[in-house]
């Protein structure tokens, strides 16, 4: 089956976004060299959008060592973030940090900025999308997208007439918080989610299936440190388990693997664009899994197995709130 793409504003991205949250130190060393070759390979494989940010260590240097390398006939989406520490959102502070984006990307328009905002207290995340739309009708940027915001804010931002394409926000089998209250405001206003976490930072694979609860200590990246703690909130160890072996079952019947049906699941959810699936550049790679996914169409006993097991768990909107919670 080809990669499956979809327009996001005017731009025409792969469903399954390679991430780059992965060189950004918790999860090994990175070596540019191996990366960026690393890269030309996705991109060849027609895994050709990247999600990345700021505060991810050298992720746009890379991507812009990657543009310089596959020169310009080669076309791929960079959807980077910006996420400053709250305080005044001036013109020139906020336009410093796009340029400094665009020098490392090394390009003259972002493809989609992505805003991350950490205090909701702090009004001056208003004047910080002000700032970016001036930047957009500059031809800096093409689109706005927002980064773990929650449906009261994005109501306010589309109140004072903003522009948002997209929202990235953590969706799995797990965390379906989306469902509640943002698919269906996003829906009535058109915009689109990004989901990152789907496969709870590898946790959704063959390797946990009928193994011990995992110990602190063996937790060794930043990814499976965070899922771990949304597994144990979400219901714990022994229904993960039965989540995994119902996966598995499914995963047996299309000839493919746990990963793929945990991304298939939220990609066919009706407000997702893509899955954002990390990319441990020169490390470990998952292309060839990853494609596996386009092949597959759950059916309703498939989803109704999985429901099976969800409806048992914790409801985690109301442990946590709506996305982005977790982190305020």
């Amino acid at each position: 089956m080809p990669i499956e793409k979809t327009i996001l504003g005017d731009l025409e991205i792969c469903r399954v976004l390679n991430g780059m949250w992965q060189v950004a130190g918790g999860h090994g060393q990175i070596d540019s060299e191996l990366a960026v070759s690393d890269m030309e390979k996705y991109q060849n494989s027609g895994f050709t959008t990247w999600d990345l940010a700021d505060i991810y260590g050298p992720a746009e240097s890379l991507i812009g060592k990657f543009r310089e390398k596959i020169g310009p006939e080669k076309k791929f989406q960079a959807l980077t973030k910006f996420v400053p520490n709250p305080g005044p959102m001036s013109n020139s502070i906020v336009t410093q940090y796009i340029e400094q984006s665009l020098q490392k990307i090394k390009t003259d328009c972002i493809d989609l900025l992505q805003f991350h905002w950490w205090d909701y207290n702090d009004m001056s995340y208003l004047d910080a999308l002000n700032n970016l739309s001036k930047l957009q009708k500059e031809s800096k940027i093409k689109h706005i997208g927002l980064t773990n915001f929650d449906t009261e804010r994005v109501k306010i931002i589309k109140e004072h007439g903003h522009e948002i394409v997209s929202n990235q926000v953590q969706y799995s089998i797990l965390d379906q918080r989306p469902d509640k209250v943002m698919a269906p405001f996003f829906a009535k206003h058109g915009i689109k989610i990004l989901s990152y976490g789907t496969l709870l930072g590898g946790f959704f694979s063959e390797k946990y299936l009928g193994v011990d609860e995992p110990h602190r200590g063996d937790l060794t990246t930043s990814s499976v440190q965070k899922y771990k703690n949304m597994i144990d909130v979400w219901g714990g160890w022994q229904l993960f388990q039965e989540l995994l072996s119902v996966l598995n079952e499914i995963a047996q019947k299309y000839n493919c693997s746990i990963a793929n049906i945990a991304t298939r699941f939220v990609l066919d959810k009706p407000q997702v664009a893509g899955v954002i699936i990390g990319a441990r550049l020169g490390i470990a790679e998952h292309r060839e899994d990853n494609a596996k996914v386009f092949d597959i169409k759950l059916d309703e006993q498939d989803i109704s197995s999985i429901n099976s097991v969800t409806t048992k768990a914790n409801d985690l909107f109301d442990i946590i709130g709506d996305c982005g919670g977790e982190y305020r």
